[in-house]
């Protein structure tokens, strides 16, 4: 990983997330690009009148963003960037043209998603980003340690992408990496494609050298409730997912369970955007 983007609407939350992205900056050694996007409602949200004062108060703002991370972080090269526009554009566009880049955002518990995040907006970023998203949430403690990172598996031929990256995210942090793979009990042949891609997934993690165990569970209900019970029981970390989408026209309507998840997951949610999804057009 070479690059960081952090989404910051200069709230507690956004402060939060570059909290996060610091600590795994300071693991990768990656570049922190701390990015602020001047949307139509900005001026309102800073509680100033006109568009000077505005600029001047975010120009502030972001400086001391950047000290934070700095201080936190002197090793690490890092910079303040305001952008205009659309936001989940803006910084989707952004962390696509740099190498190796993850983008970082910060939400508002399960229910709902701060200032230039809200609701369908965040879902607009995961659905449209061409980089692996990390949904953090304002209760999650930045002291904690990554210790144990769930990757759920399925039938799907694309469920192994976001194998690589949960295995870099667990080297890093030196976290143990749980493979959960999710069977319908309706459909007892799915078992045996489950158990294949689990293999295969526990050859990544051995090509990887990290640390892995393999559950297989089977999903009364839906999939995310599925998922998240799991997780909290196993008082997982991390949870790393695929995005599912529909079609490549409808981008901005993720899958249910992409949805779910972001809506419902009480930890932070590693989205991977799908490199071989194609619509059946």
């Amino acid at each position: 990983m070479k690059n960081i983007v952090v989404g910051v609407d200069f709230s507690e939350n956004s402060e939060n997330a570059l909290r996060h992205a610091v600590a795994i900056g300071l693991k990768t050694k990656a570049k922190i690009h701390i990015v602020w996007v001047k949307t139509p409602t900005a001026a309102t949200k800073l509680d100033v009148t006109d568009e000077d004062a505005m600029m001047a108060k975010a120009h502030v703002k972001l400086d001391e963003l950047v000290d934070l991370a700095r201080a936190e972080a002197p090793n690490n090269k890092l910079q303040g960037v305001i952008l205009e526009g659309k936001a989940h554009i803006k910084l989707t566009q952004y962390a696509t043209n740099l190498p190796d880049s993850l983008l970082v955002v910060g939400s508002h518990g399960a229910s709902g998603f701060e200032e230039m995040f809200v609701g369908s907006n965040t879902m607009k970023v995961v659905g449209i980003s061409k980089v692996p998203v990390l949904i953090i949430g304002s209760h999650v403690n930045v002291n904690r340690d990554l210790t144990k990172v769930v990757a759920p598996v399925d039938t799907s031929f694309e469920t192994l992408q976001k194998i690589k990256t949960a295995a870099d995210f667990c080297r890093f942090f030196s976290a143990k990496l749980s493979l959960l793979g999710l069977c319908d009990p309706r459909y007892p042949e799915e078992k045996h494609i489950v158990s294949v891609q689990l293999n295969h997934a526990a050859g990544m993690c051995d090509i990887a050298n990290v640390r892995y165990d393999v559950t297989t569970l089977d999903v009364a209900g839906t999939p995310a409730t599925a998922v998240v019970d799991w997780a909290k029981a196993a008082d997982a970390n991390l949870i790393v997912i695929m995005r599912e989408v529909e079609d490549d026209s409808t981008a901005f309507w993720m899958a249910s369970t992409t949805r779910q998840l972001l809506n419902t997951a009480p930890m932070p949610l590693l989205i991977v955007p799908n490199t071989m999804h194609s619509p059946i057009a």
